[in-house]
């Protein structure tokens, strides 16, 4: 019985004890509160620390870099070009009993920072053309496709003279003001994917295949003009070679039949009867067959060797 009332004031000083320690990590920051109100200054150092049990309460706070990501929105830019922006920042809590007595927690933070760097979103993006958002310099574009230069030569992209990096700086330096009434301070924004709305991106898609058709069309015609070339210097060619072949068949043939003719006269000379008759027995293999009917008279040169052949048949030979 007596062990019994020594152990429940232990245990009572014990759960006493244990309740007004409380212990802060490298990455938190404690603001303590009494009956709802903070009281004392931020723990923020790591550490263990002592509370009035049961009267005090803690409220842990992140001390390290928190994201917050922003809901993708239809913006239109200067130039009345709607395009979705997605954007996100990190911020961090540096005061954390403005933090608390403000907006008290992390989600009601995140509900501030949606309308506060939103609004700056908005403000930056609809002030500038549409190539400040995407570009950063008037550098030339590293970027290469065969045909198409010469379609962007004649259309003017503008000139950046603020540039996306400046815009986020600017996004930035206008939403920190408004957020130091909460203890927040935003380290980085930056915007994630900027596109075209649907019917943007539908005219857009249009004048691509537009221009593209329009590069396959000059290719064509290129392509189509260089073959007529080719053609024309190969038929060029073709009668070139055909005319210096023919010319050169006529020489070796007139060659040719200058030769014969020579040997012909030459063996005409030799023997002209002989010749006449190797020419008459050809006229005859050649005009006289079975179908062949002919009428000539005794005298007639034709049969000249015939009639010479009977002459010298009948006469009578001399011994």
């Amino acid at each position: 019985m007596k062990l019994k009332f020594i152990l429940i004031p232990l245990i009572i000083i014990a759960i006493a004890v244990y309740s007004s320690v409380y212990v802060v990590d490298e990455t938190e920051q404690v603001i303590v509160t009494q009956f709802g109100r903070a009281i004392g200054s931020p723990k923020a150092e790591p550490g263990l620390y002592f509370k009035l049990p049961m009267i005090q309460q803690t409220n842990y706070f992140p001390k390290n870099l928190l994201e917050w990501d922003g809901d993708p929105g239809q913006i239109p830019t200067l130039d009345k070009t709607f395009i979705w922006v997605d954007t996100f920042a990190r911020w961090k809590i540096v005061n954390p009993l403005i933090f608390f007595e403000t907006v008290n927690n992390v989600t009601g933070a995140m509900a501030r920072l949606d309308d506060i760097i939103d609004s700056a979103v908005r403000n930056f993006i609809t002030s500038y053309p549409l190539i400040e958002t995407v570009r950063k310099t008037n550098r030339k574009l590293d970027t290469f496709e065969v045909g198409i230069s010469d379609l962007l030569d004649t259309r003017y992209l503008g000139e950046v003279t603020l540039g996306r990096q400046k815009i986020t700086k600017g996004i930035l330096e206008q939403s920190q003001p408004k957020l130091d009434d909460f203890g927040i301070q935003l380290v980085d924004v930056k915007l994630k994917r900027i596109n075209y709305v649907e019917e943007v991106q539908k005219s857009v898609y249009a004048r691509m295949i537009a221009e593209r058709k329009q590069i396959a069309e000059k290719f064509r015609s290129e392509g189509q003009g260089e073959a007529r070339k080719i053609e024309g210097n190969r038929d060029k060619e073709l009668k070139r070679i055909s005319s210096e072949a023919y010319r050169a068949a006529q020489e070796i043939k007139g060659k040719a039949d200058a030769e014969a003719a020579l040997i012909y006269a030459k063996a005409y000379n030799k023997d002209p009867e002989f010749y006449t008759f190797l020419k008459s027995l050809d006229l005859y293999r050649n005009a006289m067959d079975k179908q062949s009917a002919l009428i000539l008279s005794t005298d007639s040169d034709l049969l000249r060797f015939f009639k010479s052949y009977e002459e010298k048949a009948v006469m009578p030979t001399m011994d």
